[in-house]
Order: C-alpha cells, then structure tokens, then sequence
C-alpha cells in the first residue's frame, strides 16, 4: 500500500503543473510546493519532485526565450512604415509579415503542447512507479 501511495504522490507533484493554466508560475510553484511537503517521505518522490520542478522552471525560461526573441521582428514589422515626421503610424500586414507571425506561433504552439505532452508522459510513468527524465531540462536544483 505504501508503494502504491508512493507512486500517487509522484503522479501528483508531476500533474501539478496545469496549475500554470490556472494561475501565473503555477507550474513552478504547485509542483515545488508539492515536492518540497513530500519530499522526506522517500527518495523517488524526492527524485520525482526535482525532475518536475526543473523541467518547469527550464520549460518556462524556453518560453520566456522565445518570446523575448520575437519582441524585434513583432516592433519591425509593424512599425516598418512609421512616418517620424507626422507621427503617423501604418501598420504594416502584408503576407510576409503574417508568415513571420504563423511561424512564431507555430513554434510557441508546438513547445506548449510538446510539455503538456511531456507532463502527461511523466506522471503516467511515474504513477506507474518509474524513475521518469523529462528531456532538454536544465538541473537547477541536483
């Protein structure tokens, strides 16, 4: 029975992270919160734990990367036309521009559903009992 209870708790700290889709940072905060109450309960919740905090908190930084590197090309192509002089602003719409703004979207909508996908597969692995290693994390907390 431990074990099983064992396995539920890892099953929760990793699911804990669609927190995020109800408030700000709630995939950091719920599963650290999570983590650090259950933690001292045995090492692969403690192990499990530190796998969902830092993929959230590498999964988070990605996001904030790419959004920060669209900030230039999103004020280049709307401001291209801005006449200084009149302080008349034509924003521009061609096609290329609605290209660039697909193309970052499809990239911010392919990494959104890649970790939802990944926070499904790790708390049905771990509500299975085994050691899951969420891909591309950086080890903030060893």
């Amino acid at each position: 029975m431990k074990h099983n209870n064992e396995n539920t708790n890892a099953f929760l700290i990793h699911i804990s992270a669609f927190a995020g889709f109800i408030f700000p940072f709630g995939n950091i905060i719920t599963p650290l919160i999570a983590w650090q109450s259950l933690k001292d309960r045995s090492p692969f919740l403690d192990d499990q734990g530190k796998e969902a905090v830092n993929f959230n908190l590498s999964y988070t930084l990605y996001i904030f990367l790419i959004s920060i590197a669209f900030i230039p090309f999103a004020f280049g192509s709307f401001f291209r036309n801005w006449n200084h002089h009149n302080f008349n602003m034509n924003f521009d719409f061609n096609m290329s521009n609605l290209f660039g703004f697909i193309g970052f979207g499809s990239i911010t909508g392919i990494i959104y559903i890649i970790g939802i996908a990944l926070v499904i597969i790790a708390s049905l692995k771990a509500r299975e009992g085994e050691n899951y290693k969420y891909p591309f994390t950086i080890k903030f907390i060893k």
